[in-house]
């Protein structure tokens, strides 16, 4: 595939919910957004050197086997097939056969030659025996059988084979990878355009950090963590900066990200108070829906398109937005991104803690591992940033009413699993 190729836009339905719903329990919302996005990225053609970190638009054929020839897996004596129980003494051929240029000589039956760990089989050696296992004397080679026919060496082709699909579309390209595409002599990939994440922070208590901030002022810590967390997602983080508490404002930052971005994340002004103005625009231009969702931390999730751009309306509270952009905001960045919806994995791991949950919402709490066991930050509460950083991850506990004690297993997802 060469050059730019753009799939179609969103339809301004997307995030509707069925009729009637109020609260959305957190796997029907996730569900429903798995359903309904697609991705909005094009595709491009890199070298392979670029290819870390990006989403495979189409699979990777190997343009080679590997290993492209049979080869030796110790360094020792080879020879022609097997030999039973029993010594066994064979002439030693005058050549050595190393890693790099082929030998070209054959090796007559009966006899061996030296040859040394990924050295490529001559002609005639289809078994190697452990040097460590044989004496050399006077031209010879002495061993003890039995030793099999084919062993300690690898066959051509064994681990890939030339034609095998080695990646799939979709895959984010690791380290490993880049191995076996290094392995099999892949020059250029296919890959998705890097999907671009605008960020924008509303309020007019915000201040920017180094500015002096009044005593009714903060210093704007969502839009920091946000811009870090898109960046180690893969995804490319576009700054918009902070915008006032002012409809007419927001509506020239909403358009400016449109055009700059493939995604919007706004945090702050979500709900539907007088000064939730990112709610009411998306309302104003009839691509709104209030996400009332059943989870803890968290206020309801506005979703919408602006401009046709999807826009995920976070909550203003730091806490509430990075529980938010994890659980509903990552996967479905990774399926517009084209590399399908990545589901977070999680334990089971003993709680080094105690709590009374009521029934009704799914919580996350900000936790960390320590012995073998999940301890959870002393507060719960929203406002408390430093429990962001001292979190290495959330346990989750699902709706039902539920009391914890020391020992008892929790649901435990490492920030690792987001990919942070």
């Amino acid at each position: 595939m060469s050059g730019l190729i753009t799939p179609p836009p969103l339809r301004n339905d997307c995030f509707a919910l069925p009729a009637g719903v109020h609260w959305t329990p957190v796997d029907e919302a996730l569900a429903l957004l798995r359903e309904r996005l697609t991705p909005v990225t094009g595709s491009e053609t890199v070298h392979v050197s670029r290819a870390m970190g990006r989403v495979l638009a189409d699979d990777v054929v190997a343009p080679r086997a590997n290993p492209p020839l049979p080869n030796t897996a110790v360094d020792g004596y080879g020879f022609a097939g097997g030999r039973p129980e029993g010594p066994h003494v064979l002439l030693l051929s005058d050549e050595r056969a190393a890693a790099g240029p082929r030998l070209t000589s054959v090796v007559p039956v009966g006899q061996a030659v030296r040859i040394l760990t990924g050295a490529a089989l001559p002609t005639g050696v289809d078994t190697v025996v452990l040097q460590e296992d044989v004496t050399v004397a006077d031209g010879q080679i002495a061993f003890n059988g039995p030793i099999k026919a084919g062993a300690n060496t690898r066959r051509a082709g064994e681990d890939v084979h030339k034609g095998d699909v080695i990646l799939k579309a979709g895959l984010r390209v690791t380290a490993a990878d880049m191995a076996i595409l290094a392995a099999t002599g892949v020059d250029q990939v296919d890959v998705r355009v890097r999907l671009r994440v605008a960020v924008v922070s509303t309020g007019d208590e915000l201040v920017e950090a180094g500015e002096t901030a009044k005593q009714d002022q903060i210093f704007d810590a969502n839009r920091p963590m946000l811009l870090s967390m898109i960046t180690a997602m893969g995804h490319v983080p576009v700054d918009m900066g902070r915008c006032a508490d002012d409809r007419a404002a927001l509506s020239r930052v909403l358009d400016d990200a449109a055009r700059k971005a493939d995604v919007v994340i706004t945090s702050g002004g979500a709900s539907a108070g007088d000064e939730d103005h990112v709610s009411s625009l998306l309302t104003e231009v009839g691509a709104m829906q209030m996400w009332r969702i059943a989870i803890k931390p968290g206020r309801p999730l506005a979703l919408g398109l602006w401009n046709n751009t999807p826009v995920f309306g976070l909550p203003g509270n730091p806490v509430a937005a990075m529980v938010c952009i994890l659980v509903f905001a990552s996967p479905a960045m990774a399926q517009l991104a084209g590399a399908g919806w990545v589901a977070p994995v999680g334990y089971d791991v003993p709680a080094n803690f105690t709590k009374s949950k009521n029934e009704g919402r799914r919580e996350y709490l900000r936790a960390r591992i320590c012995d073998g066991q999940v301890d959870v930050f002393g507060s719960e509460g929203s406002g408390r940033i430093s429990g962001l950083s001292w979190a290495d991850g959330l346990v989750e506990l699902t709706e039902e009413a539920q009391q914890i004690n020391k020992g008892d297993l929790v649901r435990y997802i490492p920030l690792g699993s987001y990919g942070l």
